[in-house]
């Protein structure tokens, strides 16, 4: 974590020159906290962030002294909810680290951690009552709560200029990751948030299978009574790694 400490004073200014501008969201401190604590396989070096905590400290705080504004586009919202959302789960488990499991922490998705504009928000709160509004299920995709079943963390920010991509990539990624469906000639269980969010997925008079067959390689007719892969909870922790396998 050496790197890190080098170019704060440029963290710092790009942070503090944003937020006198207020014109665009600067996520390059986040950017560089996840290129360097997390592995392509989605998996967190928190050891990592906790060591040069002072930048993720920073960054978390420049999100909560701006807000959306009427004029920010789409695009730069989501971008801004769906950072907001992962880093708020990254502040609560590093609070408490070392932990195994984001549920250790004490009532983690009721928890009042984000404060803008005199608000205080929790995990729930981020994803139901704004990320949620968007009206778009891939959303369910980009959110991470540091836990092995949730869909990978991104070394890489979300910004307004690769949130579409993003969401068209990680909703395909996720579909066909095999550690969190299995979707073949001879199986199909797939993972909870399906059944957790069926209701997001079943708009615009398509079912869960008609979603999952726009990203899946492997087309379904049908999920099976029992085709839910029950959630694991545990820490995405970066030593955990050998766990999980890549399917870029």
């Amino acid at each position: 974590m050496k790197f890190l400490k080098t170019p704060l004073i440029i963290v710092t200014f790009l942070l503090c020159n944003a937020m006198h501008s207020q014109e665009i969201v600067d996520h390059s401190a986040w950017d560089q906290i996840l290129i360097l604590n997390v592995s392509d396989n989605g998996m967190v070096d928190y050891e990592g962030v906790t060591t040069d905590v002072v930048v993720f400290y920073q960054y978390f705080r420049y999100l909560q002294n701006i807000a959306p504004q009427d004029f920010w586009s789409k695009e730069e919202k989501l971008a801004y909810w769906l950072n907001v959302y992962n880093a708020t789960a990254m502040k609560m488990i590093i609070d408490e680290f070392p932990i195994t499991s984001i549920n250790q922490v004490e009532n983690p998705w009721k928890k009042k951690v984000f404060k803008s504009q005199g608000v205080r928000y929790s995990l729930d709160d981020i994803e139901h009552s704004i990320l949620r509004k968007f009206g778009d299920p891939r959303i369910h995709f980009l959110l991470n709560c540091g836990s092995i079943s949730s869909p990978r963390l991104w070394n890489k920010a979300y910004t307004s200029a690769n949130i579409n991509e993003a969401l068209h990539e990680r909703t395909r990624e996720f579909i066909n990751d095999p550690q969190r469906n299995q979707i073949n000639s001879s199986i199909v269980k797939v993972s909870e948030l399906f059944k957790w969010y069926e209701d997001d997925f079943v708009s615009n008079n398509i079912s869960v299978v008609d979603f999952i067959n726009q990203y899946s390689r492997v087309k379904i007719t049908k999920i099976p009574k029992k085709g839910y892969i029950t959630y694991d909870w545990s820490l995405n922790q970066k030593d955990k790694e050998t766990h999980i396998t890549s399917n870029n």
